[in-house]
């Protein structure tokens, strides 16, 4: 058990209870709404083809142009839409990873203000693959895209897609993000978070959503 005064129920409401497997079915978004409900999760998110779902008290999030970001940016304000037409009050949208590295700071903008559009008044998360841009283009550059996606209308930055190879989320780009955006927009950490250790890091460098696959075993790691 980690030494934290976080406790497991608090941490559950900052959970984003994920499934995004490319060959989950409807039965495991079956057993993934139950399995939600029971650890007390804030949020399932479900890939946006899974929808309708019944998510009783948690919200319904779903991913958009995931996961590779490369999409039409109007393709991705449709998909947006859609998903929000069918009960999502959540979406996490994936940016083009590509143009952050080249430095088009002004594409990441008009990319994610035009998802906004789409999203009407769903929370927005936007993905930035926070592992590349470190390697890439630094700190400054990961800093830069979270403020060009506030800017834009983010409600969100969030680390990862959890499926690049770059990796996951980290407590270095958990603090760049939070500094780069202040109290202004929120931070998610997602991508490989699977102790409650590292769970306690990410909240202490300035997360306040996780995005967890394996819930249970994370929230097992904190006392009651």
């Amino acid at each position: 058990m980690t030494e934290t005064n976080l406790r497991r129920a608090d941490v559950a409401a900052l959970v984003d209870h994920t499934l995004l497997k490319p060959e989950a079915t409807r039965e495991d978004v079956a057993a993934t709404l139950a399995e939600a409900a029971e650890l007390g999760t804030y949020a399932v998110c479900l890939s946006p083809s899974m929808l309708p779902v019944n998510s009783g008290a948690q919200k319904t999030c779903v991913v958009v142009g995931f996961p590779s970001g490369k999409h039409h940016s109007l393709v991705k304000a449709a998909e947006a839409r859609l998903a929000v037409d069918s009960g999502a009050a959540e979406v996490d949208m994936v940016i083009d990873v590509g143009a952050a590295v080249a430095g088009r700071y002004d594409e990441i903008f008009a990319d994610v203000i035009t998802v906004r559009e789409g999203a009407g008044d769903a929370v927005l998360k936007v993905i930035v693959e926070s592992a590349v841009l470190l390697d890439t283009i630094g700190a400054e550059g990961l800093a830069e895209v979270c403020r060009q996606a506030a800017a834009a209308g983010a409600d969100f930055v969030k680390t990862s897609t959890g499926f690049h190879p770059a990796g996951g989320a980290s407590v270095e780009a958990v603090r760049v993000m939070r500094a780069a955006v202040g109290d202004r927009v929120d931070v998610k950490a997602s991508g490989g978070i699977r102790t409650a250790e590292f769970a306690a890091e990410l909240i202490a460098a300035g997360a306040n959503r996780l995005g967890l696959s394996g819930t249970a075993a994370v929230l097992d790691g904190f006392p009651e």
